[in-house]
């Protein structure tokens, strides 16, 4: 009988196991926290996403405020142009409101980040945002200083 409670016993541990295992994955790769809820739709092109991913988190003012939902190359503007859905209640951006690609944290998740214009007239779902920072690329930056290093010695 005592054996029987043990294995019930462990067989219950190594599912609250499993199921904790479940909530790091999906905390971790972005899934969860993701709302259901009224959106609308926003684009933005750049000449580079980086490491930009579908589900990478859209913030204002370090606040959270959407998603990205796909990242397609447009081979007429040679622009990647990133599609997003903002939550409703977030729906007073300014037209000339400025979309950049940054990175947060040690690991380099990169997000989109709005800087809101002085502009009157809102954004609408299914706009294009125009005024877009593309994404640091690392070995960009480093050849432009090798570069100009070497016009120094000259």
């Amino acid at each position: 009988m005592t054996s029987r409670k043990i294995e019930i016993l462990v067989g219950i541990f190594v599912a609250a196991a499993v199921a904790a295992f479940f909530m790091l994955a999906m905390s971790v790769s972005n899934m969860s926290s993701y709302s259901g809820g009224e959106n609308y739709q926003l684009i933005a092109r750049f000449d580079n996403v980086g490491g930009l991913k579908v589900r990478s988190p859209v913030s204002a003012g370090g606040v959270k405020i959407g998603r990205v939902t796909d990242i397609q190359y447009n081979s007429e503007t040679f622009e990647a142009e990133v599609s997003m859905e903002i939550e409703a209640k977030y729906d007073k951006f300014p037209v000339d409101t400025a979309a950049s690609i940054l990175t947060s944290g040690l690991l380099g998740e990169q997000y989109i980040g709005f800087e809101p214009g002085a502009e009157e007239e809102s954004l609408k779902s299914g706009d294009i945002i125009d005024l877009t920072q593309s994404a640091l690329v690392l070995e960009q930056i480093i050849g432009q200083f090798l570069y100009s290093k070497a016009d120094d010695e000259e």
